[in-house]
């Protein structure tokens, strides 16, 4: 599984940072959290194909997160593609994508889009995966985002087999879960399955300040992305912002037990983040800058 950023300046881009946009490869399925201007092409920058793109999570309705989407979708319409594309967000997501694909003289001639508007719990169930939701403290509907991917259970081979279990579909359905019999004998999973092992798990905040629901939903993450719009030295004179400061990023990874912690969405204000990091780490040692571009690859835990 791999994350790449995409997008990783606080509302205005600047030389070195893009706007808000994250991207996720499981197993060859992609998805995009967030689209703010320009995500089209950081993605060939980054050597991803946007006609790839299933799925596509909007943490709010702020320009600087979703206002890419109308470009990147009028190019996949203009190269043809006719599976349909879902876009995820809160509430006003179908309003804002209705007034986005119908601005101007744009209009889909290949291209079906599905809006769906979403709110806290799973929001989507994949192949060996979901995503969830939690609200979040910026705009009236903001939104965290949480992929999970299923827990596993090995699978016991020589154990089944000792069980009498003849090799071949029976395998299968145990390995699926379900009991099987063999020579009028029932066999349950839990004799051929170990105890199941946690998947892996990736949290992205979108806007926020700090916030227990974000903290609740990236316990035991594999990598936190938090927004850190600030430095904790600028949080008098920023208090009424709606956003979170490297410190503070910090302490969410820290309460969370989360593995490791990303820090994007910085302010212009920063163009040499380096007081960021290390407030952070002061907090919480494993953690790090995102960059436009950078890959951070998240290994099995089987």
């Amino acid at each position: 599984m791999e994350v790449t950023f995409l997008g990783t300046s606080g509302c205005i881009p600047t030389d070195k940072r893009g706007l808000s946009s994250i991207h996720l490869d499981y197993l060859g399925e992609h998805m995009l959290f967030d689209c703010g201007e320009g995500t089209q092409r950081q993605m060939r920058f980054a050597g991803l194909n946007f006609m790839n793109l299933n799925n596509i999570f909007i943490t709010h309705l702020h320009a600087d997160h979703f206002l890419g989407l109308g470009g990147m979708i009028q190019s996949m319409d203009f190269l043809e593609r006719e599976r349909p594309l879902n876009i995820y967000g809160p509430a006003g997501m179908k309003d804002a994508m209705e007034k986005l694909l119908t601005v101007g003289t744009f209009r889909l001639d290949h291209l079906t889009v599905d809006t769906h508007e979403v709110g806290a719990g799973e929001v989507y169930r994949g192949d060996r995966y979901a995503i969830s939701a939690a609200n979040t403290d910026h705009t009236r509907n903001s939104l965290a985002y949480c992929f999970t991917e299923d827990p596993h259970r090995k699978f016991n081979r020589q154990t089944a087999i000792d069980l009498g279990v003849p090799v071949g579909p029976l395998f299968t359905k145990l390995a699926d879960g379900d009991p099987v019999e063999v020579n009028g004998k029932t066999i349950a999973p839990e004799q051929v399955l170990d105890p199941p092992i946690d998947g892996r798990k990736v949290v992205y905040t979108g806007d926020t300040r700090l916030c227990r629901a974000v903290v609740k939903l990236a316990e035991g993450a594999d990598l936190l992305i938090h927004e850190s719009m600030f430095s904790h030295a600028d949080l008098e004179a920023t208090e009424d912002a709606a956003h979170s400061t490297a410190r503070q990023a910090a302490e969410v990874a820290k309460k969370a037990g989360v593995k490791k912690l990303y820090l994007t969405h910085i302010s212009q204000r920063y163009p040499e983040p380096d007081a960021l990091l290390e407030e952070a780490r002061e907090v919480f040692p494993e953690s790090y800058v995102a960059e436009d571009l950078l890959k951070v690859k998240i290994g099995k835990h089987w």
